[in-house]
């Protein structure tokens, strides 16, 4: 059985994913404590990430869109994180079906 190109780019994603991960893992566990800067910045990474979704979504898209990030970010200030994620879906879907 022959894999296909497709097969393989996922194969070799799926590799690629893993040794970052596993390779970010041994390199913090040799140290004993984590200088606090590097702790700020390893925190502050899930936020980049999403920023990095989120902000293409508020220049080149639609009136739903933009509205749902208004929602979520003052939703940020009164709910945890996975209620703002659930809020935002729900708002997603709300505004696209309302206005577009």
């Amino acid at each position: 059985m022959e894999l296909s190109t497709t097969a393989w780019i996922v194969l070799a994603a799926a590799l690629a994913t893993y040794l970052t991960r596993i390779g970010g893992h041994v390199v913090l566990s040799r140290f004993k404590r984590i200088h606090p800067r590097v702790q700020a910045a390893l925190d502050a990474v899930p936020a980049a990430v999403l920023t990095t979704l989120v902000a293409p979504a508020a220049v080149f898209s639609g009136p739903a869109e933009i509205a749902t990030i208004i929602v979520a970010v003052v939703a940020t200030f009164y709910l945890p994180a996975m209620a703002v994620f659930a809020l935002g879906w729900a708002a997603i879907l709300a505004f696209r079906a309302l206005i577009g």
